[in-house]
């Protein structure tokens, strides 16, 4: 089935709107606990997601993933000069009773486009924020920008007031302040307690603006990184839902009564990453003055020697669908004209070794996760046997995501994984986030940790942000696509599948962006 099929069946999973049925508790967990209740200190979906619960953007996404209103109530292209302006929704209110206005807007602007923000590369294109009044604001752009409202759909606003007088008025990413553990939004759910890497109970803001379609009275999420662990808990009662299951499990799920199964296809898209500007290799025995990586036949090799069939019936069990580019077939700019990926060709990664220098192989340093993505140390652990039968023996190293991004960021590693999911629906998104060159100045990669460099693809770049025209956008995107796969920058495997698991009388949401949105959530 296409994605652009499973999308939408993603997206209408299971959706309810609360019908007169009780108010109730619900309990779930996930495998990965939201390390801040920060919404600028971290831009990775387990806290994004979350925090979608509490505070509130301009926009939003609804079930089927389509923009809405949310604190602004329109938007409109500036008419003399490039750039969005905003009308802001009145009457919206903060938990603490605090009213929200325009300057709320710019206090998280500038605090979220600040150096200490993890979401900075959001605002590359701002050239100038403006308030025009209490409920108008508007962002100057650098050029023609289409898809700037797409682009801050998880641009979270927080109360001037509050951050300020709680010393919270910069993100703390590398350490904490009053806004690590607390929060104070717009949204439909308040923290009525927290206990770090242990529970996170919510309770409803009775304040909430908008119409009520739950039935929840409280809800704790509870991480269990231990997958029997977590799923033991849902069949036993204490836990009305938990995302994600092991696919090995899926049909123990199945066949049991008052317990069913959601599955769907993710956009995210897990790949492998380099260390591109690595001058030397980090972890290897036999190679220590150099670094193969660096060399797109190595990374072909790579690329050739990964068997994501086998992949899918063995560790996937079937759920995955390969991918050739850094977004799934279905999204906004996806190249048709380079939907073909390098087959698996253990003799091609042999000749392309040998070509590079290395007709012996080498060894490196493999880093993954073992608690972010759907089997992803079983995922590292089968690359590793792939690519050692042509020659590459992987040092493996997997460790929870709790440490892992701050390793990345360090450049610890030779050969990395990373899941990436487009947060404008775009596939301009990982070009900014994964394929420019790292620029802190301009906001841009900031997610490129092996440091990919193209002076054509950072040239690419803004022609695709600023042109209309879909043909010739497509043009430039198919272009840049080109280019990247020839070097092959990155190599992508699979868009991850989503399976979740609930019991028969919770009624829910799956979108395609793995958010979970308490507020679709019912308790017959």
């Amino acid at each position: 089935m296409r994605l652009s099929n499973k999308l939408k069946l993603s997206a209408a999973a299971i959706a309810l709107v609360a019908n007169g049925a009780n108010a109730e508790t619900f309990r779930w967990a996930s495998t990965t606990d939201p390390q801040t209740m920060d919404p600028h200190a971290v831009n990775a979906a387990p806290v994004t997601s979350f925090l979608n619960n509490v505070y509130e953007g301009l926009v939003r996404r609804d079930k089927g993933m389509t923009i809405e209103p949310s604190l602004a109530v329109s938007w409109e292209p500036l008419t003399d000069e490039d750039g969005w302006r905003f009308k802001l929704r009145e009457g919206v209110t903060y938990q603490d009773g605090a009213a929200f206005t325009a300057e709320d807007v710019k206090f998280s602007y500038e605090r979220a486009s600040s150096e200490a923000s993890d979401v900075r590369s959001w605002f590359a294109p701002v050239t100038e924020f403006r308030v025009i009044d209490d409920f108008t604001v508007e962002f100057v752009t650098s050029a023609p920008n289409p898809l700037f409202p797409d682009s801050i759909a998880n641009f979270l606003i927080m109360d001037s007031d509050w951050s300020t007088a709680n010393d919270a008025a910069l993100p703390a990413r590398d350490a904490e302040n009053f806004a690590t553990r607390n929060a104070n939004g717009t949204g439909p759910f308040m923290i009525s307690s927290r206990d770090p890497g242990v529970s996170t109970t919510l309770v409803p803001f009775d304040g909430w603006w908008d119409e009520v379609e739950h039935n929840v009275t409280e809800a704790t999420l509870t991480p269990i990184g231990n997958a029997s662990t977590g799923l033991a808990a849902l069949l036993s009662g204490e836990i009305d839902f938990i995302e994600p299951i092991p696919l090995q499990d899926v049909g123990q799920v199945e066949g049991r009564d008052g317990f069913k199964v959601i599955e769907g296809l993710e956009t995210r898209v897990i790949m492998f990453g380099f260390g591109h500007d690595h001058e030397k290799l980090l972890f290897s025995e036999d190679v220590t003055d150099a670094n193969p990586f660096t060399d797109p036949k190595v990374r072909l090799a790579v690329a050739h020697a990964i068997d994501v069939n086998t992949i899918d019936r063995v560790v996937m069990r079937g759920k995955i669908e390969p991918v050739s580019q850094l977004v799934p077939e279905g999204i906004s700019g996806y190249s048709e004209a380079n939907a073909d990926r390098p087959a698996y060709d253990p003799d091609r990664a042999r000749e392309l070794l040998t070509e590079a220098g290395y007709p012996d192989g080498f060894s490196f340093g493999l880093k993954c996760t073992n608690d972010r993505y759907i089997n992803d140390e079983a995922l590292c652990r089968a690359t590793a046997s792939m690519l050692a039968a042509v020659g590459m023996d992987a040092e493996l190293t997997t460790v929870p995501v709790r440490n892992y991004w701050e390793q990345l960021r360090e450049g610890d590693f030779d050969m990395f994984l990373l899941g990436w999911s487009p947060g404008t629906f775009d596939a301009e998104h990982p070009i900014r986030f994964l394929l420019h060159s790292q620029d802190d100045e301009a906001k841009l990669g900031s997610w490129n940790f092996g440091n990919y460099s193209n002076a054509e693809v950072d040239a690419l770049l803004p022609q695709i942000q600023q042109e209309i025209d879909p043909a010739t956008r497509q043009a430039l995107i198919d272009e840049l696509v080109a280019i990247t796969q020839s070097e092959t920058a990155y190599v992508p495997l699979y868009t991850q599948p989503l399976i979740w698991a609930a019991k028969e009388n919770i009624n829910l949401t799956q979108r395609a962006d793995n958010f979970f949105m308490l507020r679709w959530v019912t308790v017959e």
